[in-house]
């Protein structure tokens, strides 16, 4: 009896199955059943943010067959605390906070990409500081106290030959909220992501003391890093995203409409100023570069610092293994 009754039970869930299997296989990699989770983190609001839902309104994370979960942090620091806990797989945007993280450590990990190997930063002034001498004194504020903000705004003040732990006041202060304290006169300074400057200049409180993209630095800012056990164990993965990543690169430096409303969605003001300037400062080829990667480690560097080589914290197999199949040259018709 028993046999009688399951067996009928078993050819239905035989074909439900097959037809499942035959679903998934018609759908291709655009089907639920064969979309992969992948925990994207970011901190701030400007470039990888813009860049993701780039590539997301593009369609590129779903033709590879990725499901990307963005998971915003109001600071980097925050993000690598997130990955140390192994609630990311990947954390995107600043990479000096994450290489802190590995540099001291505290991280297991490794940097997969670099796609902006400069500062898309201004440091912009209440109108009253005619010069870097006039920051003496004043009230600067960063995101979070080891954050990429404050490693970058010490790295400008000994850069202007100032003391950051003697000449100025350095605040923490949100992303969020900097904007209106600068406005408010609460706060005298500030590095705002190139997106941001327009706004802030728009209110006529405040000035661009010094543009950082148009400064010759090699500095490793934004890019990708992931945890070394999991590059090992997932790295075909790794790979799809990081294709994804360079077609939606070449999207963004010449799908100049679908940007520029991506921009707008956002709320970006100033777009004609800020798209132009960040699209050039993104690379074709994002490989981590040794320069550039050794100055962020430098300027993390304390004398507790257990990391402190570029090679060490930098893995280029994945790009190098795209840009020698011939895809990025094909992408830009080379």
């Amino acid at each position: 009896m028993t046999s009688v009754v399951e067996e009928p039970r078993m050819d239905k869930i035989s074909l439900i199955l097959l037809g499942t299997i035959v679903a998934a296989v018609i759908l291709g990699p655009n089907s639920i059943y064969a979309q992969q989770l992948v925990r994207v983190g970011y901190s701030g609001t400007g470039v990888a943010k813009n860049l993701h839902k780039t590539i997301e309104r593009a369609g590129l994370w779903k033709k590879r067959g990725l499901d990307i979960r963005l998971i915003y942090f109001t600071s980097g620091a925050t993000m690598a605390q997130a990955m140390v806990g192994g609630d990311l797989d990947i954390a995107d945007s600043d990479v000096p906070a994450m290489l802190n993280a590995v540099s001291s450590g505290v991280l297991d990990g490794k940097l997969i990409s670099v796609y902006v190997n400069r500062f898309p930063f201004a440091f912009v002034v209440r109108n009253e500081i005619k010069s870097a001498e006039d920051l003496k004194g004043k009230r600067l504020a960063i995101s979070r106290f080891g954050s990429s903000s404050e490693v970058t705004t010490r790295m400008l003040l000994r850069h202007f030959k100032l003391d950051p732990d003697k000449d100025v006041r350095i605040i923490q202060a949100t992303g969020t909220s900097r904007l209106p304290a600068m406005v408010a006169g609460q706060l005298d300074g500030t590095l705002l992501g190139t997106y941001d400057v327009p706004a802030l200049l728009e209110s006529g409180c405040c000035r661009v003391l010094v543009d950082m993209l148009e400064m010759p630095l090699d500095y490793a800012r934004f890019g990708q890093v992931v945890p070394t056990n999991a590059l090992k164990s997932r790295r075909d993965l790794f790979l799809k995203f990081v294709e994804g990543l360079i077609e939606g690169i070449y999207v963004f430096k010449t799908n100049t409409d679908l940007v520029l409303s991506v921009l707008k969605q956002e709320g970006i003001k100033g777009r004609e100023y800020s798209y132009p300037r960040i699209a050039a400062a993104m690379r074709e080829r994002p490989l981590p570069e040794v320069k550039g990667v050794q100055a962020v480690l430098d300027s993390v560097k304390t004398p507790k610092s257990k990391v402190t080589q570029a090679k060490d914290v930098m893995d280029p197999s994945l790009v190098e293994e795209i840009d020698k199949s011939g895809y990025i040259a094909k992408l830009y018709g080379k």
